[in-house]
């Protein structure tokens, strides 16, 4: 594991063999990861262990075993310094329904050590920031969904951290108030230099929000790159052509002359979201630069009309789906181990524990599957 020396360029999280484990139940096993400055989506299914690590990076609960810091800090014995330096964003409404945004954020604010002015300054730059200037004073029990997660965006920000962590923040929003959340998310570190750590089981968000992801499952690390890693183009190149009158089935006339010129081509089968592909896209074989100039030639020749010739991209979920999933689409089995949700105390009942859940996911339209 690379500790951190300079922290603001190395790490600003590192965990090394992590685990939390309740009487029946590892909620976290032998997680060892860096994560480094930017904004880094921290990906699983529902009770895949990642609100127990952010409670244990925060100082709030104790690991079983192993190690973690945070800004260089460790957190089994500088809980209360990390918690001045990082904000959080809980899951789960938090808010009390009789007070204002304002008075929430400047007793937030207060409570992590800026004096009464600098206080209410801060608070008022920070609404004004996250599109709630106007409803400031406004009692918060009236506040939409979208509203209550913006002041909950605001609490964690308000006192300059420098590092947020942020649980399921676009949970309850509709697809434009999660565009607007993850506008916001990713503006913390353009426009401040926040660095973020964003949890989420909604793949297509951090594939357009994060510079890095951690993808874990059952408490342990499937795998952890930059976006653009789990994003890179493959050695495919998906064609999709009109029909015309001499060719009624343009697919299939470029499909066969294609296999003449020497190129392996299959139907496309299923698209890179997940989602089941177009009938009339072909996913062809690069072998050089000169595979497209093939390709051209033959739409050409055959006279049809070309809709789309794009290199095929792995998407995030790809990672999550069962490679023997029946040809409907369905997983051919369940992981039945058992989790604890996040929240459980060591003491819960079994009940309350235990998830069946899919461990693959897909995701379709680059948008929300849940991944439950």
């Amino acid at each position: 594991m690379a500790h951190a020396t300079t922290v603001e360029y190395v790490t600003v999280i590192a965990t090394e063999s992590l685990s939390k484990r309740f009487p029946r139940v590892t909620a976290l096993d032998r997680l060892s990861v860096d994560i480094t400055p930017g904004v880094t989506g921290l990906v699983g299914a529902n009770g895949a262990g990642k609100s127990t690590l952010i409670k244990i990076l925060l100082g709030l609960s104790p690991a079983s075993e192993g190690r973690a810091t945070v800004l260089g800090l460790d957190v089994a014995k500088d809980g209360s310094a990390i918690r001045e330096r990082v904000g959080y964003m809980p899951e789960h409404d938090c808010l009390p329904p009789d007070v204002s945004a304002t008075e929430f954020v400047v007793h937030m604010a207060r409570m992590s050590g800026l004096p009464p002015a600098a206080a209410r300054e801060r608070t008022a730059d920070t609404l004004r920031h996250v599109g709630l200037y106007e409803e400031r004073y406004r009692p918060m029990g009236g506040y939409s969904t979208g509203m209550k997660q913006r002041v909950k965006l605001a609490q964690a920000l308000v006192h300059d951290p420098r590092l947020v962590l942020l649980d399921e923040p676009t949970n309850g929003l509709d697809p434009a108030g999660r565009d607007e959340m993850l506008g916001l998310i990713r503006r913390v570190h353009t426009d401040f230099g926040i660095s973020v750590l964003v949890t989420s089981h909604l793949l297509g968000e951090l594939e357009r929000t994060c510079d890095h992801v951690v993808v874990i499952d059952g408490g342990k690390l499937l795998r952890s790159s930059s976006t653009r890693d789990f994003t890179q183009a493959t050695a495919s190149l998906a064609v999709e052509v009109t029909d015309t009158a001499a060719h009624p089935d343009g697919t299939a006339a470029l499909r066969a002359h294609l296999a003449e010129a020497g190129l392996t081509v299959q139907p496309a089968g299923r698209s890179g979201d997940g989602a089941p592909a177009s009938d009339h896209v072909l996913l062809v074989d690069v072998a050089g630069d000169e595979t497209y100039d093939v390709v051209r030639d033959a739409i050409a020749g055959l006279g049809l009309g070309l809709i789309r010739m794009e290199q095929r991209r792995h998407r995030i979920a790809e990672i999550f789906r069962d490679d023997d999933a029946h040809e409907d689409g369905h997983d051919t089995h369940e992981d039945a181990h058992d989790h604890a949700p996040d929240d459980a105390p060591d003491d819960a009942p079994d009940g309350n524990r235990n998830a069946t859940r899919r461990s693959r996911t897909s995701n379709g339209s680059g948008g929300a599957a849940d991944a439950a």
